[in-house]
């Protein structure tokens, strides 16, 4: 084992992929730059090693390098391909909804694209209206593609290698409010990937079920320790994988503490706890013993004042009270 960031995590799968096959390669606005610190661009340390062919600078046109991406798919490369924050996808919706998510089904099956796309999520930082969307649940109306939000250095690692290797356009939502997390990772000799459509039960507990959404995970355990003290004992599950969905996992969490709280920072209409919700309540309506609850970021524009953007996303506190609503 080793202890990397989430950061660097990103930065290892990456490297080990491209150490296995030869047909993977990155392609992004400045991904052969090198950045130091805790956050930011990372990747520049894989243009050292692998050279400008396979870690190729684009412009700045997303639409046309997403478009690059699905073509370099479709003829048999494996492209990660990043955007360099979540919303700039929204200059590439054709490429990845017209093209990237209806080929296979559209040719019959005669296309397939295994490409991997690649989005920070920045936000909680002052990134203002128009940098600061967590566009998962957007993302997750299109048929076609594959949805992962890991929120731990572990997760990240095994399920960025295993989308790698995917067949299929897997979307890959990097949460920046973990950036500084570190943990265990295994060596970049093992064969280590997760599976996608797995959730992952971070803390067993027996009163009250916690979902998570991507880097809801924090303020989850966080609301975990301070319920503990008031003795009440809650389970943690992160699906870690959107789409697919392991809603089996879920349910079987909630037939045992009988009630349900989900933390997303997604807009609260049509987020990925709503969803989540609605399948609870239509697959395991008899287990629950109070309402579900849901912790989410209102539906408004996000302010570029912290002091007002901080307390729109799920937090401790807000956990907490949610609990407390599961319990009255």
């Amino acid at each position: 084992m080793r202890t990397l960031t989430y950061l660097d995590a990103i930065v290892e799968a990456q490297r080990d992929e491209m150490a296995r096959d030869e047909n993977v390669f990155l392609m992004g606005l400045d991904v052969s730059w090198n950045i130091t610190g805790t956050t930011g661009n990372k990747n520049g340390k894989l243009s050292e090693q692998f050279g400008l062919e396979r870690v190729r600078d684009a412009p700045i046109s997303e639409n046309g390098y997403v478009g690059t991406g699905a073509g370099a798919a479709m003829v048999g490369m494996r492209p990660i391909v990043e955007i360099e924050i979540a919303p700039f996808i929204y200059v590439a919706m054709d490429q990845l909804v017209s093209i990237i998510s209806k080929s296979t089904y559209i040719y019959g099956g005669q296309a397939s694209l295994p490409i991997t796309i690649r989005m920070p999520m920045i936000y909680n930082v002052g990134n203002a209206a128009q940098h600061s969307d967590r566009p998962i649940s957007t993302l997750a109306t299109i048929p076609g593609l594959k949805i992962i939000a890991p929120s731990t250095p572990r997760d990240m690692y095994g399920l960025l290698r295993q989308a790698i290797q995917t067949d299929d356009p897997v979307v890959v939502l990097e949460d920046f409010t973990r950036t500084g997390v570190r943990g265990e990772v295994p060596d970049a000799d093992e064969e280590f990937t997760i599976p996608l459509g797995r959730a992952d039960i971070k803390r067993e507990g027996s009163d009250v079920t916690i979902v998570t959404v991507a880097g809801a995970l924090g303020a989850a355990e966080a609301a975990a320790n301070q319920l503990a003290d008031e003795g009440i004992d809650a389970e943690i599950l992160d699906p870690r994988s959107i789409l697919p969905l392991d809603l089996e996992a879920i349910l079987t969490s909630v037939a045992k503490t009988g009630k349900l709280v989900v933390a997303d920072p997604c807009h609260d209409f049509s987020s990925i706890a709503s969803q989540i919700s609605a399948e609870v309540v239509q697959e395991g309506f008899w287990d629950l013993e109070a309402p579900i609850q849901r912790v989410t970021t209102p539906h408004t524009h996000i302010p570029y004042a912290q002091s007002m953007e901080k307390p729109l996303y799920p937090n401790a506190d807000r956990i907490v009270a949610a609990v407390h609503q599961t319990m009255e």
